[in-house]
């Protein structure tokens, strides 16, 4: 838990006010975003199970932590269905959706990025 009154979250807000890249890394930075992202993009509506089971390494909470805080931002919406089991789905909201443009170009510049350190690498 953050304090929220600590210099660091002050810092953190103002840089956030004034830089948009800033602001977005915010939003989608982190280990597991860009991968719930992804995976929501190329597949559309997921259960939380089938997140879960798309991604090694992930646990359950860590998912439902990530996924809470998409969906505070208005990434991704929840839909809860009173059935037995019950049944969660996520999906992208339109905001959400906008991102792939974006998403693409980060994911196309670190492929390059890491065939250019490989390459570099190599050369030494």
């Amino acid at each position: 838990m953050r304090k929220e009154n600590s210099t660091n979250v002050r810092n953190e807000r103002r840089i956030n006010s004034i830089c948009g890249t800033a602001h977005t890394l915010s939003i989608i930075g982190g280990r597991w975003k860009p991968t719930i992202l992804h995976h929501l993009l190329v597949t559309g509506t997921m259960r939380f199970g089938e997140l879960r089971d798309s991604m090694d390494g992930i646990s359950e909470r860590m998912l439902v932590l990530q996924l809470r805080e998409l969906e505070a931002d208005g990434i991704v919406s929840r839909a809860v269905y009173a059935e037995v089991p019950p049944r969660v789905e996520y999906t992208l909201t339109d905001v959400g959706l906008s991102m792939r443009d974006m998403l693409e170009s980060i994911s196309q510049w670190g492929i390059m990025h890491k065939t250019t350190i490989a390459v570099d690498a190599v050369q030494e």
